[in-house]
């Protein structure tokens, strides 16, 4: 099974590269992500490789890093991802973005993917909440909050006024991210009012 190879980037294809490497050329399919990070044909390239062996064909996948292989193993681990699927998704998302996608269960932003329509964004985000590696520079306290608004456990006035963050046109994780943020600050007492007015200053900085 080969992990990883080391070689000279012989061409570009649609979505693969051929890596040559000691004389022998490897076809790899590489997320857009990726292949635009790689440097010019005849440059060295290093690529983390997922070998995927069928009776009738051997196809490679590689990834600038070993963090993108392991989210293209879990992606595909979803009913209804497969390896197009799966590329798509770390096309449209970084690893730290799909990361935080999938803690504050963004499934909009997973739904931006091409071919991910909105129940597989569902699942995507449903069914890796505990299984995705370690979630990139997401507050705890924004991940907890997300959840309780997700399970309508959230106090109302908390509820309310990342409603009214979202209305104003933030996305939903920068408003729960915002008022988790003033809420620490106001103390759990706050109301709406307050939270927003401490929201909006968060999200101006």
């Amino acid at each position: 099974m080969i992990g990883k190879l080391k070689g000279v980037v012989d061409s570009y294809g649609e979505d693969f590269v051929i890596l040559d490497v000691h004389g022998v050329g490897y076809v790899v399919h590489c997320s857009a992500r990726t292949l635009q990070a790689l440097p010019a044909v005849g440059e060295p390239a290093t690529l983390s490789i997922e070998t995927h062996v069928r009776e009738d064909q051997i196809r490679l996948f590689g990834f600038l890093t070993d963090v993108e292989r392991e989210w293209f193993r879990l992606l595909q681990t979803v009913q209804g991802v497969g390896t197009r699927v799966a590329l798509s998704v770390l096309s449209t998302l970084k690893p730290a973005d799909l990361a935080s996608a999938v803690a504050m269960r963004d499934k909009a932003a997973v739904a931006r993917a091409p071919g991910v329509g909105p129940k597989v964004a569902e699942r995507i985000v449903t069914e890796l909440k505990d299984k995705a590696p370690a979630f990139a520079a997401v507050d705890p306290a924004v991940v907890r909050l997300s959840g309780a608004i997700e399970e309508k456990r959230a106090p109302q006035p908390v509820a309310d006024a990342v409603s009214a963050l979202v209305n104003l046109g933030y996305a939903q994780p920068q408003a729960a991210a915002a008022i988790a943020a003033a809420t620490r600050q106001a103390g759990e007492g706050a109301d709406t009012a307050q939270l927003i007015r401490l929201g909006l200053k968060e999200l101006s900085r």
